[in-house]
């Protein structure tokens, strides 16, 4: 007898696999019966094989892949490990798994007595997969980001709006008038972008493609980003579910991050560190696993050190607790600010990945500076602590520009990117952490909308929208 098989295909980088990992065990937890296997390179499903449990019915399944074939360093499968001028080759290079990916398919339904999977879920990123899928009548695309994030991105992507114009904002296609999208708020390589480039031939072919899927689903809430979805679903015309909030929970292993990395200082030391400051005093930064430059770095040293020198050791006074990617730019940190933050005790930072979720909901974290990641974003809004935008690519511009203006719980970077100037810094962790963490109803609000939606019951929750979802899609 055929057994219900639904296969899951992130695209290789933290900030994808994470959420899809997410959606593996929420999967697995509702529906048991199911085999559920998640498709990934070699060294991305090693990585994976520690967060799972001994006899659970996720199944991880490697897709022959070397980087070297494309021009990158050997063992370079994730972007949490490449220089930025590396990254659209290795975008590029995920359509080599295209063959391997038919092969395992086409196992897959011969072995399961000729029935497809129920669904194959993939990666906006891979849009090529709609192809290969639709042979089978099964296939839908996952947006690991935001509904608003998204739409915006598809947008902009598609029509290059900002290239028609000099003038420094616009408005996107499918979008009202009155939405205004900044020059500014675009990455370096989309301002240039004419449509003939690399950028723009990936993005367009990928975001074209998973176009025609059955069906899109998007890591997000309805209460939260109700408009959002309107104008996802409309600018598509794919019915698009939203099943999130996808929050990874506390890994039981504390030495390990979300999805099976080794955290790059201690977890234990950390959490002592915190331990020993007042509540709402530490500003925790991080911009994810790439595009951080010297200069944003420069700029965000200099900031914060005018704001610790000129605040009092007391309550009142910041603490700073960093993480830099131990593979970004080597002269990113100057060297004085790190030596500076371990002589007064009052920084640490961390090279490699920190344990983000721990931070973020121990009482001393009062404020995030973050390149505003989707997944970043939930964690930080579920965990009560405002945010400081500093975008620098993908959705994240949109991202922190909802923050700021629709939900009120943070403040942007003007600048952004390199240009953001340490003046700007300083005064946003001023203005972010005048209170130590979001009020007490601001608090109630985002847990009603992220954390309690997670928790209910019924046909409006996280559960209830999945059952509904894998039920109508697998019709």
């Amino acid at each position: 007898m055929a057994k219900e098989h639904i296969v899951l295909f992130p695209f290789m980088s933290q900030g994808h696999i994470i959420p899809f990992l997410s959606l593996a065990k929420l999967i697995s937890e509702r529906h048991p019966t199911y085999t559920i296997t998640l498709l990934n390179t070699p060294l991305n499903i090693l990585n994976l094989q520690s967060t799972l449990p001994p006899n659970s019915n996720i199944h991880l399944k490697s897709l022959p892949y070397r980087s070297s074939d494309f021009g990158l360093p050997p063992d370079r499968e994730n972007t949490d490990s490449l220089p930025f001028p590396l990254v659209l080759s290795f975008y590029q290079s995920g359509e080599s798994l295209a063959t391997h990916f038919t092969h395992f398919v086409s196992d897959l339904t011969r072995q399961n007595h000729d029935t497809p999977p129920l669904l194959i879920v993939a990666d906006v990123f891979f849009g090529w997969t709609a192809e290969i899928a639709k042979r089978l009548n099964t296939h839908v695309s996952f947006s690991t980001c935001g509904a608003y994030g998204t739409a915006a991105y598809f947008s902009v992507w598609l029509h290059l709006p900002h290239a028609e114009t000099d003038l420094p904002d616009f408005t996107a296609p499918g979008f009202p008038e009155t939405f205004k999208l900044q020059r500014n708020q675009l990455s370096t390589y989309l301002k240039k972008a004419d449509g003939s480039d690399r950028w723009s031939k990936f993005f367009q072919r990928q975001i074209s493609l998973s176009l025609t899927s059955d069906a899109m689903i998007c890591n997000t809430v309805e209460e939260m980003e109700a408009e959002g979805l309107r104008l996802l679903r409309k600018n598509t015309g794919l019915r698009v579910w939203s099943i999130g909030p996808l929050l990874p929970s506390l890994p039981p292993n504390s030495s390990l991050g979300r999805s099976g990395r080794k955290s790059g200082m201690e977890v234990s030391y950390i959490m002592k560190w915190l331990d020993s400051h007042p509540p709402g005093s530490v500003v925790y930064v991080s911009f994810g696993s790439i595009h951080d430059t010297a200069a944003q770095m420069t700029s965000l040293a200099v900031g914060l050190a005018v704001e610790l020198a000129t605040r009092s050791c007391g309550h009142s006074g910041r603490r700073f607790g960093g993480n830099r990617n131990r593979n970004s730019n080597p002269n990113g940190v100057p060297d004085e600010f790190e030596a500076r933050m371990r002589g007064s005790g009052r920084g640490i930072l961390i090279h490699g990945w920190a344990p983000q979720l721990e931070i973020l909901e121990h009482e001393s974290t009062g404020a995030f500076v973050s390149h505003c990641g989707w997944n970043s974003t939930l964690e930080s809004l579920s965990r009560g602590v405002c945010m400081i935008g500093w975008p620098l690519a993908a959705e994240q511009f949109y991202n922190s520009k909802m923050v700021e203006e629709d939900w009120e719980w943070g403040g942007t970077c003007e600048g952004s990117g390199g240009g953001v100037r340490s003046e700007e810094v300083e005064r946003l962790v001023r203005l972010v952490t005048e209170d130590e963490k979001g009020s007490d109803e601001e608090n109630e609000q985002y847990d009603e909308m992220i954390g309690g939606y997670e928790e209910k019951g019924g046909e409006g929750s996280l559960s209830g929208q999945l059952i509904k979802f894998i039920g109508m899609e697998s019709q």
